[in-house]
């Protein structure tokens, strides 16, 4: 099984919390993989915080056993689930519906701990690999 990493995960992987570090172990890292937006959202937190220089090395570092997917195969998806859930009444915002249609064009499973961000995304898995 192969997995998409949210943002929020691959945060508490760098910080080394909720045991999600070891549970990307157990699924094997060359399993897991981020989106092109996961990483904007990585470097941003590192821009934004006390300490951009040690963030961005961790980001780094991370990125370095980690592979990053493109979302260009998966825009076709993104606008027609964009207008399905817009029509429905349903909005995500653009940049979780990316990454949802990402894993779902994939064939990933998505883990994230905001399953209620993605769970109106047709066809996606969802995986909470958060232990508080």
């Amino acid at each position: 099984m192969q997995y998409l990493l949210d943002t929020n995960i691959c945060v508490f992987i760098l910080r080394q919390k909720f045991g999600v570090g070891e549970r990307v172990l157990q699924a094997g890292v060359s399993n897991c993989f981020i989106s092109e937006l996961t990483y904007a959202e990585l470097l941003y937190g590192a821009e934004f915080s006390d300490h951009p220089e040690n963030n961005k090395a961790l980001v780094d570092r991370f990125l370095s056993r980690i592979r990053v997917v493109p979302i260009k195969d998966a825009i076709p998806l993104f606008a027609k689930e964009k207008a399905r859930l817009r029509k429905a009444g349903t909005m995500v915002e653009d940049f979780d519906l990316l990454i949802g249609t990402t894993a779902v064009q994939s064939g990933f499973t998505m883990v994230t701990e905001n399953t209620r961000h993605f769970q109106n995304i047709e066809g996606i898995q969802l995986e909470n690999w958060v232990v508080r």
